[in-house]
């Protein structure tokens, strides 16, 4: 086996866009007439008297605007609303119930509203002058059918004009949405007005404490207090989420027994965050444990309670000697435990607020554990409260967080539980020990399209258990809580002991996933991710003799991060590989957004250099090309980008597939290979900007002959600081670090 390679030293170089503008672009598939324009303007006519006569708290309108497609950004109201400001309004996106349309809702003011009616009704009197038969895409195109048109006749400029008209041709409709009301305690998430929430629900007749206060948008509302607003100001809401969670349930086998383990002390070992219920600090392994009470005292706390948190931690202390046939090589772990629910069932609004402080106080703390699930579907339109602030946190804190993907209650339940729709975080399904998904399993996408889970690991079924210690005895268990510490314990390794950073460890721990297996279905991603993680933490961080794998990381300043400095080995001036590559990084989310969530784009292209000096990549990707509408223009649609390239996710992987009949590549002027990281923004520009990227890229001889010497020798010569990722020598440099100094 040969050890992964750790390059530094060669920065990426950052380059901007090459905008090569080309203006507005209508739909294709759409003949844009006069009556198309004069239904939309009185559309947005009657939404004007629907805000005049309606009592708002607020001064702006909420308009709705339905999408006959699932759009890119540069397709996009640009012309009508706030013109090219209209992306910076967006305040909330979803799709229609088959995925196939955009409805994109805008805070706007009065006077948007006003001047995108006048807009439409001067374009709506030039079309029914001049364009008796509509505009479709190629007379829109063609310069000579503005020739002979007096635009200034209508107070129109030709640009203005065909803004209006490629913004009406990817509309459908224009209204105002409100959510279906609910009768119980909830967690609401306002459309942001600009208005201060708490003076915003004062205008409506609802006084709330500060400590109800989520963030400026989304809110605890008792049931009273949800009646008021679904009554006073449906329009309001953007999302509405029962609070109270019950636990997904465990299937297990409570074989007890009474044997007691003997354990060493802990010494440097890292430390694992776990969040869960409480912690008995009785059992065999407690010193190990340092454990943290955060349930009201108020609440009364069971036996019961204990079971399920002291079982998840004593996987990340001693999983292996407890499963033997699990033994991953990492060690012993030490923990520390946050108690946050009971097993009767917990808020969720409470638990996310006790988070946020957890991890702002526990800094040294990289990897953490969260084996609690709802018992409820996450929406196909936006992710829940729980994953969205673990998805905040780990933008702005340097953890990760691994979530089991929750069990199913019942067979009505198939799709995962929040919080185990969080993108940043790695998602853990689970699978029995012959590989094969248990009964208990839910399904992702999230938000349709993200691929959640991102992997799978065994978490025990009738066929095998997992072996754990609930207070003072063992028992055998089974569920998605009890696969995440494993991966949680896999993490640690790679972070906290080889020294390696999060969107490296979770490119890894994916990449190991996926292998060189040919690209899985959806149905495939929904139950497994992106494959079965290994065992063995060798399996995870070594290659086999005839592999080069390395791993890479920078950050995205710019538009294109790229480097070109990557000298592969060659044999007779040919480069007898194939090729893939993992990328991961941790984006700014927004949830006010909808099915929009991410708000940055990070895609990598990898391949040779050819003698143009661009790079051939492995598996041509069209998305990002110079020109900003190239995307929508001339390849493929947006939907489709997002199922087949995983547009958006923040786990990208391209590949080359292994055949008997692999030819070598030939090799061009600049012998180098080279990775570029694309950077794209749904809102601001700056979202982009200091977002850190972790690359794995592995490349395969197709004549079987290792060549990793070769290629340490030529990185080396090329000015790379060259890291073997040498287990022994990474646990005695972490030992070194880590050891007390007494000083006489």
């Amino acid at each position: 086996m040969n050890n992964i390679v750790e390059l530094k030293g060669k920065r990426f170089v950052q380059a901007n866009k090459n905008v090569s503008g080309g203006g507005a672009n209508m739909n294709g598939k759409k003949n844009v007439t006069a009556s198309d324009v004069l239904k939309l303007s009185r559309k947005l006519e009657q939404l004007k008297g629907f805000w005049l006569n309606n009592e708002k708290p607020f001064n702006g309108a909420l308009v709705s605007v339905y999408y006959n497609k699932i759009v890119a950004k540069s397709n996009r109201i640009a012309g009508l609303l706030k013109g090219k400001k209209s992306n910076l309004a967006i305040v909330g996106a979803k799709f229609n119930d088959t995925k196939t349309k955009h409805i994109i809702t805008y805070y706007v003011d009065m006077k948007d509203l006003d001047n995108s009616i006048k807009l439409l009704q001067k374009v709506y009197n030039l079309l029914k002058d001049n364009f008796e038969n509509g505009i479709n895409q190629k007379s829109f195109k063609d310069n000579n059918t503005y020739k002979e048109i007096p635009f200034s006749t209508y107070e129109l400029n030709k640009s203005k004009f065909k803004q209006a008209i490629a913004d009406v041709s990817f509309i459908d409709d224009f209204d105002v949405i409100t959510e279906a009301s609910t009768s119980k305690e909830s967690i609401i998430t306002l459309y942001d007005t600009g208005v201060d929430v708490k003076e915003l629900l004062h205008k409506i007749g609802i006084d709330i404490l500060s400590s109800n206060i989520l963030d400026n948008q989304t809110v605890f509302l008792d049931v009273n207090q949800v009646d008021v607003l679904f009554k006073n100001a449906p329009y309001l809401v953007s999302m509405a989420t029962v609070d109270l969670s019950q636990f997904s349930p465990e299937d297990f086998d409570q074989k007890y027994n009474q044997d007691m383990i003997q354990i060493p002390s802990p010494s440097i070992e890292p430390t694992i965050g776990v969040i869960d219920t409480l912690f008995d600090k009785k059992v065999y392994f407690g010193e190990w444990v340092d454990y943290h009470d955060m349930v009201d005292n108020q609440i009364p706390k069971k036996s019961e309670d204990y079971r399920h948190g002291t079982a998840v931690s004593s996987i990340i202390v001693d999983g292996p000697r407890l499963n033997p046939w699990l033994d991953d090589g990492c060690g012993r772990f030490k923990v520390r435990h946050f108690g946050v629910a009971v097993s009767a069932g917990f808020s969720s609004f409470s638990i996310v607020k006790n988070i946020k402080r957890i991890v702002a106080e526990n800094r040294d703390i990289k990897v953490w554990n969260i084996s609690l699930g709802s018992n409820q579907e996450v929406n196909d339109n936006f992710i829940s409260a729980e994953a969205a602030a673990l998805d905040q946190i780990q933008f702005e804190n340097d953890v990760i967080f691994v979530i089991a993907g929750t069990n199913r209650p019942n067979n009505s339940i198939e799709k995962i539980g929040s919080p185990a729709d969080s993108i940043n975080s790695i998602v853990v399904n689970s699978v029995t020990k012959d590989g094969t998904s248990p009964k208990y399993a839910r399904r992702g996408l999230a938000l349709s399209f993200f691929a959640k889970p991102d992997v799978s690991y065994y978490g025990g079924s009738k066929e095998q258990y997992i072996s754990v210690c609930e207070p003072l005895q063992k028992a055998d268990v089974a569920g998605t809580s009890y696969a995440a510490p494993w991966i949680a314990r896999k993490l640690s390794y790679l972070i906290d002991i080889l020294g390696l950073s999060r969107e490296v460890a979770k490119a890894l721990i994916i990449d190991s996933a996926r292998g060189w297996k040919k690209k899985p279905t959806p149905e495939e991603i929904a139950l497994y991710g992106h494959g079965i993680v290994p065992i063995k933490i060798e399996e995870v961080i070594q290659c086999e003799d005839d592999e080069i794998r390395f791993v890479v990381s920078d950050i995205s300043e710019k538009w294109n991060s790229y480097n070109y400095n990557f000298p592969v080995p060659l044999q007779d001036d040919k480069y007898p590989y194939v090729a893939r590559a993992t990328m991961c990084y941790f984006p700014l989310c927004n949830r006010l957004q909808g099915v929009d969530y991410t708000n940055t784009e990070l895609n990598i292209h990898f391949g040779r250099i050819n003698n143009e000096g661009k790079l051939n990549e492995i598996n041509y990707d069209k998305q990002n090309l110079d020109n900003d509408s190239s995307e929508e223009r001339h390849y493929i649609l947006e939907g489709i980008a997002r199922e087949r390239f995983r547009k958006w996710d923040n786990v990208k992987y391209v590949t080359e597939v292994p055949k008997s009949k692999n030819k070598a590549k030939i090799s061009y002027t600049n012998k180098n290979w080279g990775i570029e990281v694309k950077t794209n923004n749904r809102l601001d520009p700056e979202d982009g900007i200091g977002i850190r990227f972790g690359i794995v890229v592995t490349l395969k001889e197709i004549n079987g002959i290792n060549r990793i010497d070769e290629f340490i020798r030529n990185c080396n010569l090329n000015g790379w600081l060259v890291n073997t990722v040498d287990i022994k020598n990474r646990i005695d440099i972490h030992e070194k670090v880590n050891e007390e100094i007494v000083f006489n």
